[in-house]
């Protein structure tokens, strides 16, 4: 058996299996809900709370198998189990083993750093690994998360008090309700677009309510934050509100101007994904004999874990790996 990459995404060779399969496929395992990791598949395998935000983002889906964390099943000769991820509510690794004992791992997008709406990641040893490579840079160190909240308390805070309506742009599924269940603890009333008020919804019937929210129909109440999709605001969605302060909440803050390509004002390194030494520290604790990194900076996340003295290497061009 082996893993290769398709114009569809990974592919587990010799089985019907595929792993975030980008279209359409007869059997595909989806790590988490954000739209770029989820299609309507003939089968999917994920958690309960993936597929509750694959139907409402893609309608009734066919064949849907929800599956627990750490509860093994078969799929033919392998037996595969869900490890949390840490990444968004619901987020899985997924583990295969083989007939003869021999253990893959992909993790899908994975943080493990603890965060308030989503399991806390566990270390999901194997013999091969397959990891996410986002932040796979050496450039890529974030702040402590506790830190880089308080950062942004401190700056809602800064506006309310100038009378200034304070925005924050975020992915409507996962960082917003993160961030909103941080600022409903601190005592913020909150107001969200459409899109992230309804993943806020979603949270809550799943059981990780994320504070007191009501949905943003144009007008904001004086002390109240606004919670909005970044790709909205380039739309004019925000012109009515004035005077308004923006800060988008991103892992991209690192870079070098990523406040103005967002069109805000502050850009905070808030982030569901692992950063690079979270990432290198992660690929060591799996015990992995083989390590295989994909999408992102899969280059540079595999040249730092061969400096570490792991057997590693990128996953680019659609190419088979053989996982002997």
């Amino acid at each position: 058996m082996s893993v290769e990459l398709r114009r569809n995404g990974l592919h587990l060779t010799g089985t019907p299996l595929s792993l975030d399969a980008k279209r359409k496929s007869p059997l595909s395992f989806v790590s988490h809900g954000h739209a770029d990791h989820i299609a309507r598949h003939e089968r999917t395998i994920a958690t309960a709370a993936t597929l509750r935000f694959m139907a409402h983002r893609l309608g009734p889906l066919s064949a849907p198998l929800a599956v627990p964390y750490r509860r093994p099943f078969e799929l033919g000769p392998l037996v595969l189990e869900l490890l949390p991820a840490g990444h968004i509510l619901g987020s899985a690794q997924l583990r295969v083993i083989r007939s003869d004992g021999r253990r893959i791992v992909y993790t899908g997008d994975l943080n493990v750093v603890p965060s308030l709406t989503a399991e806390a990641t566990e270390v999901a040893e194997c013999d091969t690994l397959v990891i996410e490579s986002t932040f796979g840079h050496p450039r890529y160190r974030f702040p402590p998360r506790a830190e880089v909240l308080g950062q942004v308390e401190s700056w809602v805070r800064a506006h309310l008090e100038r009378g200034a309506v304070p925005v924050l742009l975020g992915y409507p599924l996962g960082k917003s309700q993160e961030a909103m269940k941080y600022l409903a603890s601190r005592g913020f009333r909150l107001v969200a677009h459409d899109s992230i008020y309804e993943m806020a919804e979603l949270y809550a019937e799943l059981g990780m309510p994320v504070g007191n929210v009501r949905r943003y129909e144009g007008a904001v109440e004086q002390g109240e934050v606004l919670f909005f999709p970044p790709h909205k605001v380039r739309g004019g969605g925000l012109a009515p509100l004035w005077p308004r302060a923006t800060a988008v909440l991103t892992g991209w803050a690192m870079d070098p101007g990523a406040a103005r390509r967002y069109s805000a004002d502050v850009a905070f390194p808030v982030s569901d994904h692992a950063d690079f030494p979270s990432l290198v520290a992660y690929a060591k604790a799996t015990g992995a004999s083989e390590v295989v990194t994909c999408h992102g900076f899969a280059d540079e996340l595999a040249q730092a874990l061969r400096d570490a003295g792991l057997d590693a290497r990128a996953l680019g061009k659609p190419q088979q790996l053989a996982l002997l």
